[in-house]
């Protein structure tokens, strides 16, 4: 069923609890360096600002572990929305107690404070009852507008939701459901899966469930090695996962049994080491010298999945080609970035690489949805119930 919207709720004078991503990375001067987190956000705090609403925003930050880590605190992330949005946010000493609900009585309406970082408390990643409460008793609606934290049953997204009378997705929550919902359930057709990253482990569960909807794979990055050493085809000293070999040769074969097109990088940008000074050379699959590596795909794949995925409809990319962070080895991942902007089909792309090179080749903007998160949307790809969208009202 479908969830309440924000955009469903009269906010004037509701103390709103907005859960948002602002897991932002600082640099040694405790400034934010990329702000992209914090912009997506922006559509739902300003609707909730411009009903005359008093907005709480909560958030994590880095790994405290339970502890207060002042490197860690959001203050720099309320000072760069503060710029955003044109009007003073105001920093809160910790996000539940005493001094809070001070702070909040203190607010007027269209008026916004951020909380401190919600895992300076053990709680919030043990789903404490006792924090999901004290959450709650700060506002009258609570808002998830963080889908990169909604694979995660945590105080701050689901615990708070069972004392609250109504928990509402955001805008930026609603965009990620309504398109990976439409890629899951009835994506227009010919589908086109890519998928990359280092390891057959952390996909084969995406794996299997594209294999049940997609009509073409495309499978590179250091995974990739996995599926050609499963096929018999030497692979150097390109990564591999040898306890995954039978996982990957039946993953091949329920795609030759159902007909669908699983491509595999047919040659590769090789090197006896990872490094941006390292000696490269082009080798077929059939040809990776013993101690080279495999560290993106070649041209004739490059033109292969370019070809296939100009043809889709709909495109969903998780994980880069190679390593794309290294320039020797960033050709093939932009080239899949290019091409997926260019097909005219409905594209998503998620997973913080991925997301960064569509950026970095400067095609992000012709991209129809850039997932705010990577192991959310893959697991919603995947199948997999959301504890912190299942926790939203429903609509009646």
């Amino acid at each position: 069923m479908a969830k309440v919207s924000i955009a469903d709720l009269d906010l004037t004078g509701k103390r709103v609890l907005i859960r948002v991503d602002f897991n932002v990375p600082l640099d040694a001067k405790q400034e934010v360096t990329d702000d992209t987190r914090i912009r997506a956000a922006l559509p739902t705090i300003r609707h909730a600002l411009g009903q005359g609403a008093k907005v709480l925003l909560i958030s994590h930050l880095g790994r405290p572990k339970g502890k207060v880590v002042p490197s860690l605190s959001l203050a720099p992330a309320a000072a760069r929305l503060s710029q955003l949005l044109g009007t003073p946010v105001a920093m809160a000493p910790d996000c539940m107690g005493d001094a809070v609900k001070a702070a909040v009585a203190r607010l007027g309406p269209g008026q916004a404070l951020m909380l401190e970082n919600c895992r300076f408390h053990a709680g919030d990643e043990k789903n404490d009852e006792a924090m999901g409460r004290a959450l709650a008793e700060l506002c009258d609606v609570f808002v998830n507008d963080a889908f990169g934290a909604a694979h995660r049953a945590h105080a701050s997204t689901v615990g708070v939701t069972k004392f609250v009378p109504t928990s509402a997705c955001g805008f930026l929550m609603a965009r990620e459901l309504t398109y990976l919902g439409r890629a899951v359930t009835n994506p227009a057709r010919p589908f086109v899966a890519v998928l990359g990253g280092a390891k057959v482990s952390d996909k084969i569960g995406v794996l299997r469930t594209l294999l049940r909807r997609v009509d073409v794979l495309l499978v590179g990055g250091g995974m990739a090695y996995t599926f050609l050493k499963a096929q018999g085809m030497e692979v150097g000293a390109s990564l591999l996962e040898t306890d995954k070999l039978d996982v990957a040769r039946a993953i091949l074969d329920e795609a030759r049994a159902k007909g669908i097109t699983f491509l595999l990088p047919m040659d590769h940008v090789v090197a006896e080491r990872a490094e941006a000074t390292a000696a490269t050379r082009l080798a077929d699959s059939t040809a990776i010298p013993p101690g080279w590596m495999g560290l993106d795909i070649g041209p004739k794949a490059r033109e292969a999945f370019t070809k296939l995925i100009r043809g889709a409809r709909t495109v969903v990319w998780n994980g880069p080609m190679g390593v794309f962070e290294l320039a020797p080895f960033r050709e093939g991942t932009f080239a899949v970035a290019r091409a997926i902007a260019a097909s005219g089909a409905t594209s998503i792309v998620g997973g913080g690489d991925s997301v960064a090179a569509v950026a970095q080749a400067g095609v992000a903007d012709k991209i129809s949805h850039i997932s705010t998160g990577g192991g959310a949307s893959l697991e919603f790809l995947e199948g997999i119930e959301l504890p912190g969208v299942a926790a939203l009202t429903e609509k009646k």
